[in-house]
This record gives C-alpha cells, structure tokens and sequence, in this order.
C-alpha cells in the first residue's frame, strides 16, 4: 500500500501551471516543512529538524491550493509517494520523489493566524466541530435533537 499523510508548513505560495489540451487542468507545486523529530543538543537547548516534501496536487486540488494555500500555513496532506527520474542537461540522471495529493486541508483554525486578509483562509471546514464545542477528556458533545438510530455504533 502507498499512503501518506503528512502535516507541516508551506515553505511559499504554491506555483500554479495549467495543462494544456481540450481540458486545461491545474497543477500545483509545494514544499511542505515537516518536522522530523525533537533532539536536545550537548548544552541542553532543543532543537528540531524537518524535511522538506515536494508535494503535487492536480486539477480542483490545484485550484484550491492556488487560491488557499500561502507560505506559513500549516496544512494536512494525505497522498502517496510517486518517485521518478530524468536526465538533466549535463547527461546525469536525476532522481525524484514527490507526494500525489488525494486530500488537503487546513491544520490550523482560521484564526491561528490572527485573523485579517491572510489569517482567515476564505475557507472553515463545515464537516469538522469547532474546538470549543470539545469537553476536556477530547470528546464532542452530541447536541441535542441528534437520533441515536443514525450513530454507527450503540
């Protein structure tokens, strides 16, 4: 099985290209910043690493990346792994890994960025609850009017 989901920062703005042919399609391009792991160097200071995914999203997901994403924002992105390779212009072959995006998000609420033109994406997941609406132990409230009948479990 090839899958992967990932979550880190936007490194810049997506570059967005459009396909040519009877039905042009969007392909856009991304860098996600995604931690690798915490380490404590010799005097004690934390520190962290990351990696750097070169991320691809075509067609509707291009599009709502180019008009979304920016540099900075923490996104979710579950895909899978494509590798590939090409020989450059000094006859060397080059090797290629990239994530194919199936899905992507936002990681952050519309507000962890402070609000404002940038902050508030243009867009608020009406499938996910606010986090207000979470009690302590991590589970949501059931509202009330909600039918047992249409739970999945009993």
């Amino acid at each position: 099985m090839n899958r992967v989901i990932l979550m880190g920062r936007l490194t810049r703005d997506p570059e967005v290209r459009y396909s040519q042919g009877e039905r042009s399609m969007a392909i856009a391009r991304y860098t996600l910043a995604v931690d690798r792991r915490r380490f404590r160097s010799q005097d004690g200071d934390q520190g962290q690493t990351a990696d750097f995914i070169p991320i691809v999203a075509f067609d509707r997901a291009g599009e709502f990346a180019e008009k979304y994403f920016r540099q900075g924002m923490r996104v979710l992105v579950s895909g899978r792994i494509q590798t590939g390779s090409y020989t450059n212009k000094e006859g060397q072959r080059v090797y290629t890994t990239e994530v194919i995006v199936d899905e992507q998000e936002f990681a952050d609420s519309k507000n962890a960025n402070g609000g404002g033109d940038n902050g508030g994406y243009g867009y608020q997941p009406t499938s996910r609850p606010a986090p207000s609406s979470a009690i302590g132990d991590g589970f949501m409230n059931i509202p009330d009017g909600v039918e047992d009948e249409g739970l999945p479990f009993n």
